[in-house]
């Protein structure tokens, strides 16, 4: 996991007595917003989508965390509870690290509060990250800018497979839009060559060429 990454033996068994283990079934919730806090969570397998909804009954995704990321740390600071809704997005086991034990082991160990900053400093990059995504005036820009964000090099000419581990629903709900959309914006991408389509990834054929393209509706070229 990384946030606990080159921690020493006996800090990791501290941490670990403090453990228990969920076991969740694709679409199954893990907490809904407002729940007093258990504690945060650490992902061992699978995916969570950590959302809210609207009083229209609209879901936005905040995030999906996926296997060695973290969440919900900022529960630990408060007593007002979960703030969003946390779904396994697949079959997923996840570690949840108990409030009041961790919480005693924080006052021991400087160290740690010093990483849970970091990790809550992180999320807050991913929510500003999310806001600028959407503020794009259009859904193909903000599809564009997601893919590029999952590519490893988004100026490489060479193809790159992306795995989703999510539905369509969810891909649109974390870039604003509703799946119908999702599917026409796709085939925009696909007929334009940049993009190729299957039923569990996407095959981003030029990274280099996708970056041209946000750049030219960003109106930076």
């Amino acid at each position: 996991m990384r946030l606990f990454a080159g921690l020493p033996p006996n800090d990791l068994q501290n941490i670990a007595l403090q453990v228990s283990v969920r076991i969740l079934a694709r679409g199954e919730y893990l907490f809904h917003e407002g729940e007093s806090s258990q504690g945060f969570y650490l992902v061992q397998k699978g995916a969570i989508n950590v959302h809210r909804v609207s009083a229209t009954g609209k879901e936005q995704v905040i995030h999906v965390f996926r296997a060695g990321e973290s969440f919900a740390e900022a529960t630990l600071a408060t007593e007002a509870g979960y703030p969003a809704d946390a779904r396994a997005a697949e079959a997923s086991h996840v570690f949840l690290v108990k409030k009041a034990g961790f919480l005693e082991l924080l006052k021991r160990q400087p160290e740690l509060a010093l990483r849970m900053l970091a990790a809550m400093s992180s999320h807050l990059r991913i929510l500003v990250g999310q806001l600028d995504d959407l503020t794009m005036k259009d859904v193909e820009t903000r599809l564009a800018n997601w893919l590029l964000n999952r590519c490893p090099n988004p100026n490489s000419d060479a193809p790159f497979m992306l795995e989703l581990g999510m539905t369509k629903r969810s891909i649109a709900s974390e870039i604003g839009t509703v799946s119908e959309t999702l599917s026409r914006t796709l085939a925009k991408l696909r007929k334009q060559g940049l993009i190729q389509v299957q039923q569990k990834s996407i095959r981003v054929l030029s990274p280099a060429r996708l970056t041209l393209l946000l750049a030219h509706h960003l109106g930076e070229v």
